[in-house]
C-alpha cells in the first residue's frame, strides 16, 4: 500500500469513525498498519488507533499500539513523532491509573522540546501530568500543571485543549470541597463548547455536563445534576464511550443515595461497578466502593461497610491514592465509633491525621483543615492555596508555605 492509498484509508476510516461505525473504522485502519509500507502512514493510523480504544476503554489495547507508535517514531528519526508517541504512552498509562509511570513519560517529552510541533504539544503533557499528581493526591503539583495547560492553551488558542483543563480543573476543585469553583469550571468548558465546538466531537459537551453534574450534586441541586448527567450519559451511549458511561452510573448512584433512595442507588453502583472493572478504572472502582460504603452506612449494615473499605483501601493503597486512604479513615472512625470499638476509633484517627499532615491539606494561614467541608478556596501563584477568608484578611504578605520551605533545616 503505497503513500496515497494509506492517506486514503485513513480518511476512509475517519469518516466511518465520525458516523459511529467503530469496528468498521478499526478494521481499515487495521489493515492500513498491516499492508502500508509508509512509516509517517502507519504513524498516523496508531495515533486514530489510540484515539478510539482511550474512547472506547479499551486502555490496554491503546497502551500496546501506543509502544508500537513509538518504534515506529524512532524508525522516522523525527523528535515531533517520538515526543507525541511518547504523549500517547503518558495518556495510556494515565488512563490505567499507572500515575508515576505517566510522570515519568509526561516528563521525557518535556525533555525532548524543540520544535513548534512539540512545543503545541506542551499543554496536554501538563495537563496529563495533572491528571496523575491529581490522581496521586499530589495537589499543588497537580495545580501547578493545570495553569501550565491553561497558559499553554491560551497561548496557543486551543480551545479544545482550554475545555479539557477546564474539567480537570472542575475534578480538582470537587476533591478540595470548593464547590463554587467545581462548578464554574466545568460551566466555562461548556461554554467553550457552545461557542467554539461545531466541529467538535461530542465527547467535549458530555464531558462539561458530567462535571457540571458532579458539582450541582455536591451542591445539592440535585435535579440540575441529574439532568446535567442524563444529557452525558445520551451522548456517551450514542457513541459508545464505556468511560464515561461509568462514571455517569457512578454520578446516578451517588445523586440517588443523596436522595436517600438506596434501592435504586445500588443497582447503579454495581453496574459503574462492572464498567471500571472491565476497562481498569481502578481510581473510578474507589469512587463507587465509597459511595456503596456510604449506603451501607446509612442502612446501618456497618460489616457490609467495612468489607467495602477494604477492598477499597487495598485499590488506593496499590495506586497511591492518598486522598481515597482519608476519606477511607474517615468512614472508619465513624464505623467504629459507633461500634464502640475505642482501640481501632484511635487507629484510624491517627491514619486520618497522618493523611491530612502528608497531603498538606490545611490551610498554611488559619491552620484549619482544607477539603474538608465546602469552602472557598484560592491558590497563589506558586500554586499552594488557602481559604479565600484567610488570604483576604492576611493581604498580600507571600505564601508562608514557601516561607517555611525556605527555612534551612539547621534553623528549625
Amino acid at each position: 500500500m503505497g503513500q496515497d492509498q494509506t492517506k486514503q484509508q485513513i480518511e476512509k476510516g475517519l469518516h466511518l469513525y465520525q458516523s459511529n461505525q467503530t469496528e468498521k473504522a478499526l478494521r481499515v485502519w487495521m489493515r492500513v498498519l498491516e499492508k502500508s509500507a509508509d512509516p509517517a502512514g502507519r504513524f498516523r493510523v496508531l495515533g486514530c488507533l489510540i484515539t478510539a480504544h482511550a474512547e472506547m476503554g479499551r486502555y490496554k489495547d491503546m497502551l500496546k499500539f501506543a509502544v508500537v507508535q513509538i518504534d515506529t517514531a524512532r524508525e522516522l528519526e523525527d523528535p515531533d513523532y517520538l515526543t507525541e508517541s511518547y504523549l500517547n504512552l503518558a495518556r495510556s498509562n494515565e488512563k490505567l491509573c499507572e500515575f508515576q509511570k505517566t510522570i515519568s513519560y509526561c516528563k521525557t517529552c518535556l525533555n525532548m522540546q524543540g520544535t513548534t510541533v512539540s512545543l503545541q504539544l506542551n499543554g496536554q503533557v501538563s495537563l496529563s501530568m495533572g491528571n496523575a499528581f491529581l490522581g496521586l493526591s499530589i495537589f499543588q503539583k497537580a495545580l501547578e500543571c493545570f495553569e501550565k495547560a491553561l497558559r499553554y492553551a491560551h497561548n496557543n488558542d486551543d480551545k479544545m485543549l482550554e475545555c479539557r483543563v477546564c474539567c480537570s480543573l472542575g475534578n480538582f476543585y470537587a476533591q478540595m470541597k470548593d464547590y463554587e469553583k467545581a462548578l464554574f469550571f466545568p460551566c466555562k468548558a461548556a461554554e467553550l463548547v457552545n461557542d467554539y465546538g461545531k466541529g467538535w466531537s461530542l465527547k467535549y459537551r458530555a464531558m462539561s455536563q458530567y462535571h457540571m453534574a458532579v458539582a450541582y450534586r455536591k451542591l445539592g441541586r440535585l435535579a440540575d445534576a441529574m439532568d446535567c448527567c442524563e444529557e452525558s450519559m445520551k451522548i456517551a451511549l450514542q457513541h459508545g464511550d464505556r468511560p464515561l458511561q461509568a462514571l455517569c452510573l457512578l454520578c446516578f448512584a451517588d445523586i440517588h443515595r443523596s436522595r436517600k433512595d438506596m434501592q435504586t442507588a445500588f443497582p447503579r453502583y454495581d453496574s459503574s461497578m462492572s464498567i471500571m472493572t472491565e476497562i481498569g478504572n481502578r481510581l473510578g472502582l474507589i469512587q463507587v466502593l465509597l459511595g456503596m460504603t456510604k449506603c451501607w452506612m446509612i442502612q446501618k449494615e456497618l460489616d457490609k461497610a467495612l468489607e467495602s473499605i477494604e477492598k477499597a483501601q487495598e485499590l488506593a493503597e496499590g495506586l497511591g491514592n492518598k486522598l481515597g486512604l482519608l476519606k477511607l479513615h474517615c468512614l472508619c472512625e465513624r464505623i467504629y465509633r459507633t461500634k464502640g470499638q475505642q482501640r481501632e476509633l484511635r487507629d484510624h484517627v491517627v491514619k486520618f491525621h497522618e493523611c491530612v499532615e502528608e497531603m498538606e491539606l490545611y490551610c498554611g494561614m488559619c491552620g484549619e483543615s482544607i477539603g474538608e467541608k465546602n469552602n472557598q478556596l484560592q491558590a497563589l501563584p506558586c500554586s499552594h492555596f488557602f481559604h479565600l477568608k484567610c488570604l483576604q484578611t492576611d493581604g498580600t504578605r507571600g505564601c508562608p508555605n514557601c516561607r517555611r520551605l525556605s527555612v534551612k533545616p539547621g534553623y528549625v
